[in-house]
């Protein structure tokens, strides 16, 4: 199935101009955040980022003739302190167990590293959205940092899209009393009108590409509510110690 998905993600990128300039947008946001140094891509799906990030090591866990490594980010093929940025744009929410997700960044990010993660955001405008149009489900009672026993026949587009909002927005002290080495040091909700209209990877778009501009220019004017509007978060953490 997720091979599946990844080649249909891949037609839908060339036939949506509009979709492909507002990742551009986003890929820009988290150039600006990163460090120099060794950056991998966690669930890199279409390997988008590459056109962004020159030199990117592009992962996911199912191999594809454009990604250049099959990595399961619960259990990271790499040295202790040998990468400076790990981006993870739409795969925190898919990861089974985050916390061994954050214990493997602690290992392999050295100290001034970053983690870059954009990820749904649950705001009053997208939660219904998130939760009876989109086909991954949303489960805010759930503690995104307790160790679940592996899930026998769970698939790697399951997921959870509260992830993010709750480690992230609605409780962040909670992550840094388990996490003291990580310090957020940006969050940003954004994505309040043009990603909506966009339809996604799933559904058709309703944003012209002549209107982009304009309604970027008003996304970012929404960002100053954009608990009330966004559909996305943006989180940067740094490895402290």
């Amino acid at each position: 199935m997720s091979h599946e998905v990844l080649h249909r993600h891949r037609t839908v990128w060339r036939q949506k101009p509009v979709l492909r300039r507002l990742y551009t947008e986003w890929y820009r946001e988290i150039v600006a955040w990163l460090v120099p140094g060794r950056t991998v891509e966690l669930g890199g799906g279409t390997g988008n980022l590459k056109d962004s990030v020159p030199g990117v090591c592009c992962t996911d866990v199912a191999a594809q003739p454009w990604l250049n490594l099959v990595a399961d980010a619960q259990y990271l093929p790499f040295r202790p302190e040998s990468i400076a940025n790990l981006v993870l744009f739409d795969t925190l929410h898919h990861i089974e167990n985050v916390s061994l997700f954050f214990d493997e960044a602690q290992r392999t990010l050295r100290v001034g590293g970053r983690i870059i993660v954009m990820d749904p955001y649950l705001s009053w405008a997208s939660l219904p959205v998130y939760r009876w149009l989109h086909p991954e489900p949303v489960d805010c009672s759930e503690d995104p940092l307790v160790l679940k026993a592996p899930q026998v026949g769970r698939r790697p587009f399951d997921a959870n899209q509260a992830v993010a909002t709750m480690l992230f927005d609605r409780n962040p002290s909670y992550f840094h009393s388990r996490y003291p080495g990580f310090s957020v040091e940006h969050t940003r909700r954004m994505a309040c009108v043009a990603y909506p209209l966009s339809g996604g990877f799933d559904h058709p778009s309703l944003l012209p590409e002549w209107l982009l501009d304009p309604i970027l220019r008003l996304d970012r004017t929404l960002e100053r509510v954009g608990q009330f509007f966004a559909f996305r978060i943006l989180v940067v953490i740094e490895r402290r110690f």
